[in-house]
């Protein structure tokens, strides 16, 4: 077929899922065959539009019905990369493996497997976590995921870690070979699967154990048209699964911080590499100044270093024209900063993990929240806290009527 731009070939297999319309094989597979490329060149963008054009765009909507979709679709792409794993096969076991349905035997091994992105892994598999140990306090439970991620709970003392990488930016080829570790480390008898439509199973795709072993929370579509949280619905899935009742969201990393009398407001600007969550100039440093200009000390965290936020935030720090004992900067791993938020009187910043932090800790929060694909994805992803929460839906509203709303909900 003629040449076509990836992210093109994603925009126009995307309106044909919408649509409900059949989508031409030909152009998944000539999306497929690029992102599976050998020449990165070729492989990267193409990888690219997959993920975030058509992939994550059918995952943020929350509509139960794109979920069949997305199997469909996916299953062909992983028959692609994998050839010995066939797309029927694949789609006949996933409508297994996301059937609502209560755990009736008692596991040696509970592996729990990691969302990936932080925030995530906070709001929906810590819960999944915390309901294994209540549930299963004689068996070893595993947090299946990155290093990254593990930081956010490897001080527990009841859980184990089994390291697997994922790159995010990885290309289409990397993303899927973590199957073979994963089915190896995983497949064992007497184990459980415990799957918050993780990407390490590709949204619950790849056979990593038998089906009957493999319980997977589709998010995307449980509550169905309710405006539900996230993590209030991880909670109703665990009830219905494990039978526990009151599993939350928590964290615990090895960091510890104590500012003493001081107060401290944490402040996050990532926006987990989504520049539709971000407030245009010069919102960021009009919002660090108002929040330096009450007592006490702000910290920012920098993000990666290297990336686009830290150069970002280290910008709109040095516009407030602010010394360092007013605005500090946090360098470190993002556990590191999870840990100061606990001991924070306030957190702000946009929808990222660090709202999700505060949530799970009760800690006073202020999130601006924009760039979302659908209400229910608002719905979803709002922090969900038993503490003072403000969400301020930053949709077509001017910067200066942001920075009024945060203001007014700034605690006296």
């Amino acid at each position: 077929m003629e040449s076509i731009a990836p992210a093109e070939l994603a925009v126009e297999l995307l309106n044909h899922c919408l649509r409900g319309s059949q989508w031409p094989q030909d152009l998944l597979q000539a999306l497929t065959e690029e992102a599976l490329d050998e020449d990165e060149r070729l492989a990267a963008p193409a990888t690219r539009a997959l993920f975030s054009i058509l992939v994550e765009r059918l995952a943020d909507l929350f509509e139960p019905a794109l979920c069949d979709v997305y199997a469909a679709l996916f299953s062909t792409v992983i028959e692609s990369a994998l050839p010995e794993l066939r797309a029927t096969d694949l789609q006949v076991r996933y409508r297994h493996v996301r059937t609502v349905r209560p755990v009736t035997f008692d596991p040696e091994n509970v592996f729990v497997l990691s969302r990936v992105t932080l925030g995530a892994d906070i709001a929906v598999t810590s819960i999944l976590l915390d309901a294994a140990r209540q549930r299963f306090p004689k068996a070893r439970i595993w947090f299946v995921g990155p290093k990254k991620a593990w930081e956010l709970f490897e001080s527990s003392p009841y859980l184990h870690h089994l390291p697997v990488a994922y790159g995010r930016r990885g290309l289409l080829a990397d993303r899927l070979t973590v199957y073979h570790d994963l089915k190896k480390a995983l497949d064992q008898p007497g184990s459980l699967v415990l799957d918050p439509d993780s990407r390490l199973t590709q949204l619950g795709l790849l056979p990593i154990c038998p089906p009957e072993q493999h319980h997977l929370f589709e998010s995307r579509s449980y509550g169905a048209d309710s405006l539900a949280s996230l993590p209030q619905l991880t909670r109703q899935w665990v009830r219905a699964t494990l039978g526990v009742e009151d599993a939350q969201p928590w964290l615990h990393p090895k960091f510890q911080y104590d500012f003493g009398a001081q107060p401290v407001t944490t402040v996050s600007l990532g926006v987990g590499e989504n520049p539709a969550k971000r407030v245009e100039d010069p919102f960021e440093t009009e919002l660090l100044s108002m929040l330096a200009s009450r007592p006490g000390l702000v910290m920012v965290d920098a993000g990666a270093p290297g990336s686009e936020e830290e150069e970002r935030v280290r910008r709109a720090i040095e516009s407030t024209g602010l010394s360092a004992d007013r605005i500090g900067l946090h360098e470190g791993s993002f556990a590191s900063f999870a840990a100061m938020i606990a001991a924070s009187e306030l957190y702000a910043g946009y929808d990222s993990a660090g709202q999700h932090v505060a949530a799970a800790l009760g800690v006073p929060l202020i999130t601006v929240f924009a760039g979302y694909a659908s209400d229910r994805m608002f719905a979803r992803w709002r922090p969900d806290s038993p503490g003072p929460s403000t969400v301020i839906q930053a949709a077509y509203q001017d910067p200066q009527d942001l920075l009024a709303a945060v203001r007014a909900a700034l605690p006296l």
